[in-house]
């Protein structure tokens, strides 16, 4: 592994103003651009305007070293405000008239959608830091959050296997992260036996905030006898009233466990977390992971903030791993020529923040382990369940239209959707569940 001080010195911009502004204002031709697309308003800015700050902090920490290539990076911040068309309009502005050679951005798969044809037609890069539901491999997208084997089925297993859970709430917001991730989970549970009168799926659109209807049913759907746990796709601000809700009506852990894919520290920054104490969280990162890389970025962090209680999460150690690759393809290639750099990456590697070596694979998603965490009352969570590396899965073995189907953007394949069996590649971006 590399030593620390390499980890760091990748890292990456000081002071902002808001809008589509660059940081330091610097003549074009000094600066290398870097876009930063994330909301910092409407239903999503409690998750994505940590991203942001994450990208600042990144960029600020490469220019202490110098930069890349000999030049300072710039950073264009853009809010596209939780509005899925409006993250397409902002990448282009990115792109097309802020000259930005590459972006790091997005949460929500709609809004990752939303962007992929205009990363495609403008040939651009696009780090996208969040887990999504795969069945997608584009050649402009590095996906740095997790795939579904390396999140939701490895929870599913967890709660199979530890907490003899045979009942299933699938509850997620109404979009297609959560819609294409409960497909593969409703199909996982069936071939694992369990019947489909023992899944309840729901879901709920952005923001929701009355979920006493909801948890009365997910209460009387855990009253059969059969233990119950609900996997929760639920984003964005409607997890704070939703937790809420739980407390309300008595749900405790050890009755109903709840295991998220999209609650990290962040989100439980925002309220008291001492009722949801025993709630889990299935991530590739805790800020309570105990190694060296973690606690020095931990430090950098929260002192680049001013703020020393200020926590880390998971899509930031994503940020952090795009970025450090994003560097060293740079630097390899000699060049922030997109073709250059996508050539480049492949193979590329990085310390994980929570042990390992994050490594860009052909289908342009990397290595991670997967974390099972509860929930303390700190806001915190305690690592129960942590496996080896895992390398990420862009199309799910346990749907039928997907299992022949993989990803390689290396030749002779350089295909993202390539038919084993029949050898043939079905275009760039992925048909999926919109």
């Amino acid at each position: 592994m590399r030593s620390v001080n390499r980890m760091i010195a990748g890292l990456g911009i000081g002071a902002m103003t808001m809008g589509a502004v660059t940081v330091p204002a610097l003549a074009q031709d000094e600066t290398i651009k870097i876009g930063v697309l994330h909301s910092l308003s409407g239903t999503m800015a409690i998750s994505e305007t940590t991203l942001k700050d994450t990208m600042l902090f990144l960029i600020d920490e490469q220019n202490k070293k110098g930069g890349v290539l000999g030049k300072q990076l710039e950073a264009v911040v853009v809010d596209p405000a939780s509005d899925w068309p409006l993250f397409a309009e902002k990448a282009r502005e990115l792109i097309a008239v802020n000259d930005v050679v590459a972006v790091f951005g997005g949460w929500t798969s709609s809004s990752r959608k939303a962007v992929l044809p205009v990363f495609e037609e403008l040939n651009s890069i696009l780090f996208y830091p969040v887990q999504y539901e795969g069945e997608e491999s584009q050649r402009n997208v590095f996906y740095t959050g997790a795939a579904p084997n390396q999140q939701a089925i490895p929870a599913v297993d967890y709660l199979m296997e530890n907490e003899g859970v045979e009942r299933w709430v699938l509850a997620g917001t109404d979009y297609v992260y959560p819609q294409t991730t409960n497909k593969i989970l409703d199909q996982y549970l069936k071939d694992k036996g369990v019947a489909a009168e023992d899944i309840m799926i729901n879901y709920t659109p952005f923001g929701h905030s009355d979920w006493q209807t909801i948890v009365t049913d997910i209460r009387n759907f855990g009253s059969a006898g059969k233990k119950t746990a609900v996997v929760s796709t639920i984003n964005g601000d409607a997890n704070v009233p939703f937790y809420k809700e739980l407390a309300n009506q008595g749900i405790k852990a050890e009755d109903i466990p709840v295991v998220a894919f999209s609650v990290g520290e962040e989100e439980l920054a925002g309220f008291d977390t001492t009722p949801l104490v025993g709630h889990l969280a299935a991530w590739n990162y805790f800020q309570s992971v105990d190694t060296p890389e973690n606690a020095a970025f931990i430090e950098a962090w929260q002192t680049f903030m001013g703020n020393p209680d200020k926590v880390t999460n998971d899509p930031m150690e994503a940020h952090v791993i795009g970025f450090n690759l994003w560097v060293q393809a740079v630097e390899k290639a000699g060049s922030t020529d997109t073709d250059a750099v996508l050539d480049a990456i492949i193979g590329l590697e990085t310390p994980n923040l929570s042990g390992g070596v994050a490594t860009m694979l052909p289908n342009h998603h990397i290595t991670k382990p997967v974390l099972i965490g509860e929930i303390q009352a700190d806001g915190q969570f305690e690592v129960v369940s942590e496996s080896d590396l895992v390398p990420g899965d862009a199309w799910s073995d346990f749907l039928p239209e997907s299992k022949l189907i993989e990803a390689d953007w290396t030749a002779p394949i350089s295909c993202g959707n390539y038919n084993t069996e029949t050898k043939s590649c079905g275009g760039s971006i992925a048909v999926a569940a919109q």
